[in-house]
């Protein structure tokens, strides 16, 4: 199936070898802001100032990236967006072969590549329906999720290599590279998109206009509802706690987390290339099942909070947290009109985004007042009853 589809699209090809680039870009860019910050200034505040530089953009103006790419013809505005990043990153490399590389470089750069993110990511997420059929929709996302995350492995690979070899600086190199390559795959791409250059531009009514679209369509709500709870109760507790909780229960906790999160992300990649094969739509049943699955291994790493048990949680989370993203993207593409698509991946970025900050927030200080595993039961517990009342109201249909 995956083979035919790649053979026989020639624009799906171009699409999936520019996300490839592009998003092994994205991996080495983060990777080499934070090393090289704490290499700089050896201190883990300004180290966590390039996080928090990460996630400012997106919240800030993550809708507005959604506005633009509903506005604008898409493969033009990557193909932009993708050659203003490559020199961006190389006046980095300048910088340090010129001994002027300073901290606050990093933080400029950050929030730039961070903002071209904002605009890139609805444009770009936008282009599926648009060079696929409808039966073909769920295989594409499945192989770009797949294609994501394995520039998720491939990116760490590259970087061990680079380490011992050209330094750090150079991840920036093989970034501007793999922009560059990212705008020439797309170029291969060619779309006839309606053009609206004669249309008013507004960016607070068009969000103002999809907040209206929003509430009128039922299914939609209730997805962006129920992602903002799910991702409240996981952030923390996969972002954070499962280090936590392995230091409290194990020995040599570092690798046993780099352990258990490998094994999670082939996991997931497998999964993604199953669910194709069982599912050809999605529903928002299949995204209320799936969150209910999801809760239940964050539920059982709290209750089994002790290797090997551990690695049963995590099965059942390889299993939810694909199927629930493929059958979110799913849906957008289904329900969303073309014209206000964009802004519905930005809307649905800016929910992510903002979610990962609250919870990262109000459960770190939670971790202060009770221990890891009870918070895990307590977020697994949450999920599952959360979605399992969505359920049930969706079976009362």
């Amino acid at each position: 199936m995956y083979l035919s589809i790649v053979k026989n699209n020639k624009h799906v090809r171009n699409y999936l070898l520019a996300t490839a680039s592009s998003n092994l870009g994205n991996v080495m860019t983060g990777m080499a802001l934070l090393f090289l910050a704490y290499d700089l200034t050896a201190s883990n505040a300004h180290t966590t100032g390039i996080a928090i530089a990460q996630v400012v953009p997106y919240l800030l103006f993550g809708l507005f990236g959604g506005v633009i790419a509903d506005w604008i013809t898409k493969i033009k505005w990557l193909i932009r967006i993708d050659l203003f990043r490559s020199p961006l990153l190389m006046g980095l490399v300048l910088l340090d072969f010129t001994n002027q590389l300073a901290y606050y470089h990093l933080i400029i750069v950050s929030v730039l590549i961070h903002l071209c993110g904002c605009l890139y990511n609805p444009a770009h997420r936008a282009i599926i329906p648009l060079i696929t059929k409808e039966t073909e929709r769920a295989a594409i996302n499945s192989l770009v999720d797949t294609v994501t995350r394995g520039m998720t492995v491939l990116g760490p690979v590259f970087s061990i290599i680079f380490m011992n070899t050209i330094g750090v600086i150079h991840f920036f190199t093989l970034d501007a590279i793999s922009y560059v390559l990212s705008a020439l795959f797309l170029s291969f791409i060619p779309l006839k998109e309606e053009q609206r250059g004669k249309k008013q531009f507004n960016i607070f009514s068009a969000v103002r206009e999809f907040a209206v679209w929003l509430r009128s369509h039922q299914t939609i709500r209730s997805l962006f509802e129920l992602t903002a709870f799910i991702v409240f109760f996981n952030t923390w507790v996969w972002q954070v706690g499962l280090l936590l909780m392995l230091q409290e229960t194990t020995k040599n906790a570092e690798a046993w987390y780099s352990l258990i999160t490998g094994c999670f992300g082939i996991i997931v990649i497998i999964v993604n290339l199953i669910i194709p094969y069982i599912f050809k739509q999605f529903s928002l049943r299949t995204y209320l099942i799936s969150s209910f699955i999801w809760g239940i291994g964050i539920l059982f790493l709290g209750w089994l909070s002790e290797i090997p048990l551990i690695f049963l949680g995590i099965i059942w989370i390889a299993v939810g947290v694909p199927l629930s993203g493929l059958s979110r993207i799913y849906l957008l593409q289904k329900y969303i009109p073309p014209d206000k698509l964009g802004r519905g991946f930005s809307f649905n970025a800016f929910l992510l985004y903002f979610s990962n900050l609250i919870s990262l927030s109000f459960f770190g200080i939670l971790s202060y007042l009770m221990p890891v595993s009870t918070i895990f039961i307590l977020c697994g517990a949450c999920m599952v009853i959360v979605s399992g009342i969505y359920v049930f109201l969706e079976l009362r249909k």
